[in-house]
């Protein structure tokens, strides 16, 4: 079973909460859609959506959630997705999603560095900002998922956001405050492989799925 549940807030609420405003804290926050399981590995995915006065947020999972206690109940609903949903061609998509790529490392005069096996050591990971990068990053992981861009159909790639969180360092223990590059892509996508389509939509797209990126909203169309 693959469950999809919307929970909302507004922001006052949040503030009455003593709730942060702060990517990994509100991952956090999302566990509490499973109290029986406080220990368990993250099996869920989850977005966050800054509304006008309000937050969305989305847990996509093969475990049912629930309403945690900071979500109202009116702002809470659940629904199990269909079997049948996943058996058509064409998908309206909303996703956003780390794009990034490794820096090779290199040493004092610029060559680059090898390791041991004889693959070339990779550097930080540096989020992407052009717009070539950015699709063909996006075509990379459509092919690994099952699917192709629709090129006759508007593609809409956002802006990079910084997306800022505060995660203690687990060498010193002091709290470090960082960012995830956040690119949102819209558009409409054709299934070419039905079994790893599934996958990558239940498991997510690209990195720091614990941060919020990799869910994919989709909405079956006719084309």
């Amino acid at each position: 079973m693959t469950w999809l549940a919307r929970l909302e807030i507004d922001s006052e609420a949040l503030r009455a909460k003593n709730i942060s405003d702060d990517f990994y804290a509100w991952h956090k926050m999302l566990w509490e859609c499973y109290p029986d399981a406080p220990d368990a590995k993250r099996d869920f995915l989850t977005r966050v959506d800054q509304l006008e006065g309000a937050l969305r947020f989305w847990v996509l999972a093969e475990r049912k959630p629930v309403r945690p206690h900071w979500c109202p109940p009116e702002g809470f609903a659940v629904k199990e997705i269909a079997q049948s949903f996943f058996t058509h061609k064409y998908y309206a998509f909303d996703m956003r999603v780390n794009p990034v790529k490794k820096k090779v490392q290199r040493g004092t005069n610029g060559e680059t560095l090898f390791r041991s096996n004889g693959k070339r050591k990779s550097g930080k990971r540096v989020p992407l900002v052009n717009p070539d990068e950015l699709r063909a990053w996006l075509d990379r992981k459509a092919t690994s998922g099952g699917f192709t861009i629709a090129d006759n159909k508007p593609l809409e790639i956002g802006p990079m956001n910084e997306c800022f969180f505060r995660k203690k360092d687990k060498r010193t223990g002091r709290e470090q405050s960082a960012y995830h590059g956040g690119v949102q892509f819209r558009g409409i996508l054709e299934v070419t492989d039905p079994v790893k389509f599934r996958f990558a939509y239940c498991h997510g797209i690209g990195s720091a799925k614990a941060f919020g990126f990799g869910l994919m909203l989709l909405a079956p169309v006719a084309l």
